[in-house]
């Protein structure tokens, strides 16, 4: 994952509520899949297995957010397992085929929770976050980021 991309997803998760994080989780674990099938596609078995391990922290996040008080946690959970044994077979194949499969789950279910997401309302889960807002400035094209409530208690609280 590029550092662009790391500093859009920590500012992301930072601002977002329960179920953003899950969308965040979901969309990472994406990115990492296809930096698994490039490495398989070039043949970079240890960026492979990298990405797969990383892969796999996502959906591990993923497991340990389920609330099994609800019955949807369940077939949540056996989606996971399957993902997850998707990607320990694409490991002990050496291959990015189990990764496809995986990937099709993992796709589906963004959707459904992008969906969700825009009807969750609650309050982002870090309190006391900075807020950042983006523009454009005086030059032409240039980007830059601007934070506001620089001042007083800064830190995060969850």
């Amino acid at each position: 994952m590029t550092r662009e991309r790391k500093q859009e997803f920590t500012l992301k998760i930072s601002q977002a509520n329960k179920t953003q994080l899950i969308v965040i989780l979901y969309e990472m674990a994406l990115i990492y899949m296809e930096e698994a099938k490039e490495a398989d596609h070039v043949g970079n078995r240890e960026d492979f297995k990298a990405a797969l391990r990383r892969t796999r922290g996502c959906i591990n996040e993923l497991i340990a957010s389920l609330c099994f008080e609800y019955e949807i946690a369940m077939n949540l959970f056996q989606l996971y397992m399957y993902v997850s044994r998707e990607l320990a077979r694409a490991e002990g194949k050496g291959s990015a085929e189990p990764v496809r499969n995986a990937e099709k789950i993992i796709s589906d279910l963004l959707e459904a929770y992008r969906k969700l997401s825009k009807q969750d309302i609650s309050a982002p889960v870090m309190e006391n976050a900075q807020s950042v807002y983006t523009g454009l400035t005086y030059g032409k094209k240039q980007l830059l980021e601007s934070l506001s409530n620089h001042g007083g208690s800064r830190g995060f609280s969850v």
